[in-house]
């Protein structure tokens, strides 16, 4: 399946994406095991449809994502590629590892642990070990990965700080050198990309689940201050965790932000989904458009765990919805009046 992706620039840089992206944190064999051949079909069906970019990071998987990204993308003409992946975590060999449970929520074999370091060592390290699993010999997006409250807690400040005295030089000296083409973060959190636009300049902020059609606190602060900084985002989770994809109409746990979904989540989205049925719309379809819509979202990258969800995410993606369905959302209060919406 092939399709002509629209293709934005991430921030001020040169960098051209498909609006439809590669979330790889599947091929870390997230939940589950996914062979190497799987693996490599579904990398593959993504190539062949014409999406450029690839996100992963070396938590995925204990940096089997990368490993299996690097494989399928070695062959390719650098150019015909953009490919971010994560800085702040260190991986380590682990004797103990047992590879045969679950691990941070992944079913992998490789025997390594994680550790987190925002250090200029720390994410020196980090690149260097990355362009190794890949084994490539460059890399375009280096995210830092999950500095925030929500995942660091007490310890927030110890680790931004780490980020802000030191492992920003680090990321600007990547850049300055050429060794990256742009900067930015990857996290589940909108005050922390606020936060470290005032450490220095970054280009883009994979930000995942936080605007999607249940969310859209970062049209109020936020996305007015990346324009003004010059920065994109690129839109993760655009299902938030799960529950935009179901819906809520059948007999299992819709998930939302990796948890049981709560009560007035639930019933926002069994309202959505009364619209959705009027027009004949697909929720996971309107999920994956909606963000779009807003010129500052330069690409979205749902997970794609299979050759099957790839090509049916592109169906997805570009099903035909009515206007009316968007305004319809908005008339019930059921989207912000300042969101933009897809024509």
């Amino acid at each position: 399946m092939n399709t002509n992706f629209e293709k934005r620039q991430v921030g001020l840089t040169q960098l051209q994406v498909s609006t439809l992206g590669f979330g790889a944190a599947s091929m870390g064999n997230l939940y589950q095991a996914v062979s190497n051949a799987d693996a490599q079909a579904t990398l593959n069906a993504a190539i062949n449809s014409g999406i450029n970019l690839f996100d992963t990071a070396p938590r995925y998987g204990l940096g089997l994502s990368e490993r299996r990204v690097g494989d399928a993308l070695r062959e390719l003409n650098p150019a015909d590629y953009v490919l971010s992946t994560k800085v702040g975590r260190i991986l380590t060999a682990d004797r103990t590892a047992n590879t045969k449970e679950l691990r941070y929520g992944f079913d992998t074999p490789m025997p390594f642990d994680a550790h987190y370091d925002y250090t200029y060592d720390g994410i020196m390290r980090s690149f260097e070990d990355s362009l190794q699993r890949l084994g490539l010999a460059k890399i375009d997006i280096a995210l830092v990965h999950d500095i925030g409250i929500d995942t660091h807690g007490d310890k927030d400040a110890h680790y931004f700080n780490q980020l802000k005295t030191s492992g920003y030089k680090a990321l600007e000296e990547l850049r300055q050198a050429k060794l990256i083409s742009a900067v930015g973060l990857g996290v589940n959190e909108s005050l922390v990309c606020e936060q470290a636009m005032d450490i220095g300049q970054f280009d883009c902020f994979l930000l995942a689940g936080r605007y999607s059609l249940l969310e859209q606190d970062p049209l109020s602060s936020l996305f007015p201050k990346c324009i003004e900084h010059g920065a994109t985002i690129i839109l993760g989770g655009p299902y938030n965790s799960g529950i935009l994809a179901t819906g809520v109409n059948f007999s299992g746990t819709p998930m939302f932000n990796y948890e049981p979904a709560p009560k007035d989540i639930i019933e926002k989205v069994a309202e959505i989904e009364k619209v959705c049925a009027e027009y004949q719309v697909t929720l996971a379809a309107a999920a994956l458009q909606f963000p779009l819509a807003h010129p500052i979202v330069s690409s979205v990258i749902p997970g794609l765990g299979s050759e099957r969800r790839v090509n049916h995410t592109i169906e997805l993606f570009n099903q035909t919805i009515p206007i009316g369905f968007w305004q319809t959302l908005q008339t019930k209060g059921l989207l912000s009046e300042n969101a933009p919406l897809p024509i």
